[in-house]
């Protein structure tokens, strides 16, 4: 064993990118751990294909034991329930962990209480989570039994707005298969439709109005949900629209652990960071991912937040793998990131169809910006599903 210990809490992007990442650099100078919540990976950009059977849970998970076991670093399926950060320990159940470095990496909660209405209980499905996604598949069985007017929405502070996007242009197609004819309701708390909460991109809004046109789906932007009912979502401006089934996607928040160590974290959960991952308040403490704080550089009418998941999130842990790594070997950090200086790389699926958004930074200002379309891109959403479960169940994350 080295003398060096390196804990990560979460497996999923972030967690395992950062585990494997730090394994790959430092080899046998280095101890990592990873301690997770779930036993299993979840490619979650595939969860909007679940309700409709287009995918089960075993298509798009893998254990991670077997990962981590075969580039020697430990393991364990515990949830995290402290951090003291000047003892430089986590608590884990019964069990105490020590660390050099820690690397948090725990993905999003879903912050329910936005809206009355959402979550388990509610009357809107959604499909950040796999349990969400399986509830919502139930839900869309007994909506065919029954059909009437769907709504599909982001709500105010939400920041995946692509997932919504993606399971309204999937339903469109499912009920024309089903030939149900029924009224789609678009509801986002954007500014503008491909406001994506980075602003946009040339020429989008107008690219996605012309796939919304096409699909029929009626568009209310730049509002702010009151509740979802029972049989229709009230908004703020005092309007309404009526549901037979809704799916709407909530804002996130980071992980009650980090709230609830003093100093770590702001009021929903975030770790300020400095441009190398690092915790502004704990120098042996790095995030990625949603774990991470990022102020959104604008405001707008109805809040929006800004997307951190998958290419992001690896990216994110990335730099801090590095910078840890050059930490241990007594050098300056290797890596500086601004959030807003990654790179945009994203397929969007619009059922036979699709949109591929490439841009050199992912908020503005930008030097470059396209957004391409075409059914190409929902066989390159697929073809990319295969080959990213594949690397990752390997351990390659330095694969592309």
């Amino acid at each position: 064993m080295s003398g060096n210990h390196v804990l990560v809490i979460g497996g999923n992007f972030g967690g395992l990118t950062a585990a494997l990442e730090l394994k790959h650099e430092l080899g046998a100078d280095v101890d990592v751990a990873v301690l997770s919540a779930a036993d299993r990976f979840l490619f979650s950009p595939s969860l909007m294909w679940l309700p409709f059977g287009k995918r089960q849970a075993g298509d798009i998970t893998f254990p991670l034991e077997p990962v981590f076991g075969l580039h020697d670093i430990g393991f364990a399926h515990a949830e995290v329930t402290a951090i003291d950060p000047a003892a430089q320990t986590v608590c884990a159940g019964a069990a105490s962990y020590g660390y050099d470095y820690l690397v948090i990496a725990t993905g999003c909660r879903n912050r329910f209480d936005a809206v009355p209405g959402l979550g388990p209980g509610g009357y809107a499905q959604t499909i950040t989570t796999l349990d969400d996604a399986e509830r919502a598949g139930r839900a869309w069985q007994k909506f065919l039994d029954d059909p009437g007017p769907v709504v599909i929405g982001a709500a105010q502070g939400a920041s995946c707005f692509g997932a919504a996007y993606e399971f309204l242009f999937t339903m469109s197609r499912q009920l024309r298969r089903a030939k149900v004819r029924v009224p789609l309701t678009f509801i986002t708390a954007e500014p503008f439709v491909g406001d994506f909460g980075i602003g946009g991109l040339p020429g989008g809004e107008r690219l996605l109005r012309v796939f919304l046109k096409k699909e029929g789906v009626m568009v209310l932007t730049g509002v702010a949900f009151e509740e979802v009912g029972a049989d229709r979502v009230r908004l703020t401006d005092g309007s309404s629209v009526p549901f037979r089934y809704a799916m709407v996607v909530p804002p996130f928040a980071g992980q009650e652990l980090a709230r609830a160590t003093p100093g770590l974290s702001d009021e929903q959960g975030y770790i300020p960071v400095l441009d190398t991952y690092q915790s502004t308040a704990y120098p042996r403490i790095y995030a990625a991912g949603i774990a991470a704080q990022l102020p959104v550089p604008w405001q707008t009418a109805v809040p929006v937040g800004m997307p951190r998941t998958g290419f992001p999130a690896e990216t994110m842990a990335k730099v801090a793998a590095g910078n840890i790594a050059a930490a241990i070997r007594g050098e300056p950090p290797a890596g500086h990131q601004d959030f807003g200086q990654l790179a945009a790389v994203c397929t969007m699926d619009a059922g036979s169809n699709g949109v591929m958004v490439l841009a050199d930074h992912l908020l503005p200002p930008r030097k470059a910006a396209v957004m391409i379309p075409g059914p190409q891109v929902h066989a390159m959403k697929v073809a990319f599903e295969k080959y990213y479960l594949w690397k990752s169940r390997h351990g390659y994350v330095r694969l592309p």
